[in-house]
């Protein structure tokens, strides 16, 4: 009786290793992805003046694998007691992308937490994640089947190194 036990125990455990295995393979929308990285910078005045970026809450200049301005749209946001924000909305990229000039639409959700969150001050860490939307490309980012960039704020250094990928 304990030997059957323990080759069914055995049998389950070895299935659950290939089932694992099988699942933890690459991700077939990822294969052909390209890489992208860089880092965001708060623009400065007169730097980010696209129409597409107009009514914007704000600008980001990107450097690295985007070059240009990400308009941010802010929908929605709240704190709770403990200083948790949440921020969701919309953004729009307009710049180059391996030299060639595209435009791009994303959908956000930041996180992050604050010391005083109700005036969004003293940020203790930050990220955000920014599906791109499908179909909204123009330019080199027409066609795009899949992307995103993530992002994790450097507090210290007050910039938005980003990383992601492209699959076209």
């Amino acid at each position: 009786m304990k030997r059957r036990i323990a080759i069914a125990a055995f049998t389950a455990l070895t299935m659950i290793v290939l089932i694992t295995a099988v699942f933890a393979g690459p991700s077939p929308t990822q294969e052909g992805a390209k890489q992208i990285a860089g880092i965001g910078f708060f623009a400065e005045a007169g730097a980010c003046t696209d129409p597409e970026g107009q009514g914007a809450d704000y600008a980001l200049t990107m450097t690295g694998s985007l070059v240009g301005c990400h308009y941010v749209f802010v929908e929605s946001h709240q704190c709770t007691e403990g200083g948790a924000y949440k921020e969701t909305g919309y953004e729009i990229f307009v710049g180059k992308y391996e030299g060639q000039a595209g435009t791009f639409k994303t959908n956000y959700v930041f996180t992050a937490k604050y010391l005083d969150c109700p005036s969004l001050t003293g940020e203790v860490t930050g990220r955000c994640q920014h599906p791109f939307e499908n179909g909204s490309g123009t330019g080199v980012f027409q066609g795009i089947r899949e992307a995103r960039l993530d992002m994790r704020d450097d507090v210290g250094a007050g910039n938005f190194p980003y990383k992601g990928h492209i699959l076209f």
